[in-house]
């Protein structure tokens, strides 16, 4: 597990040229993007983790697969090719709503600043479930 939130882990992987475009884009500074991306980055990762663990195979179910037969499951199965995409795409609108709510952006902006980070959360989502450190 990650010493670093979240939050502070996507926001190392969005690196300053991001969070440029997304102030930019937010018509605010670099430390009004930083709120706005990790109200987003929380807002979205609770439902993807959900997503990931709906799709990890049951424990009670028998010794787990091997090879090829487990890359449908767990976050690396909910990663891997459409299924990501069919994921963010339902959870967009949400998400976006949600933060607009907390953050006064409009949702549509918001919508924007989403496409600008689902790679950026997925890759850390990625990393932290590789055991890696999110960045």
């Amino acid at each position: 597990m990650s010493d670093t939130s979240f939050e502070d882990d996507v926001l190392d992987e969005l690196g300053d040229d991001k969070l440029q475009e997304i102030a930019t884009l937010l018509g605010t500074d670099a430390a009004g993007a930083r709120d706005v991306v990790g109200t987003t980055a929380s807002t979205l990762s609770a439902p993807l983790q959900q997503e990931a663990a709906a799709q990890a195979p049951d424990p009670a179910a028998g010794p787990p697969l091997q090879g090829v037969a487990t890359l449908g499951g767990g976050l690396g199965g909910l990663l891997g090719g459409g299924m990501a995409a069919g994921v963010l795409g339902k959870l967009s609108k949400p998400v976006a709503n949600a933060v607009a709510k907390k953050t006064g952006v409009p949702a549509a902006t918001v919508t924007r600043v989403i496409e600008i980070l689902i790679p950026v959360v997925l890759a850390v989502l990625s990393k932290r479930a590789a055991g890696g450190r999110g960045k």
